[in-house]
């Protein structure tokens, strides 16, 4: 079981930075990918940004070169951080954590409650 806590959201104009925080319930580095999503009105929730715990990122192409996620690489650590910068309109979605854990071949999602994110233009 893990769970997990976003913080971080709010209402930034167009242009402006925010960063995202997601909390696990235990170590980020017996998990197997640590993400966020996000899901505006009428929209399909979509994969923005995801790490392995072996290190490897991956980003969707509407936010690379702005969005940077991170962990915090202290031992025993559980953040995981989503850096936005040069955040746009189409950036405002309500976002949500996600992590994946592999056992025994399967895999098991996690989410968070989400936190929602507001661009002004």
């Amino acid at each position: 079981q893990v769970q997990l806590v976003e913080s971080g959201g709010g209402l930034v104009q167009a242009g402006g930075s925010l960063r995202l925080s997601c909390a696990a319930s235990r170590s980020i580095f017996s998990i197997n990918y640590m993400g966020w999503y996000r899901q505006a009105p009428g929209n399909q929730r979509e994969l923005v940004a995801r790490v392995s715990s072996g290190g490897t990122t991956y980003y969707v192409d509407s936010v690379k070169g702005r969005f940077t996620i991170s962990r915090d690489n202290a031992k025993n650590k559980n953040t995981v951080y989503l850096q936005m910068n040069s955040l746009k309109p189409d950036d405002t979605a309500k976002y949500y954590c996600n992590a994946v854990v592999v056992e025994r071949q399967s895999a098991v999602d996690y989410w968070g409650q989400g936190t929602q994110v507001t661009v002004s233009s």
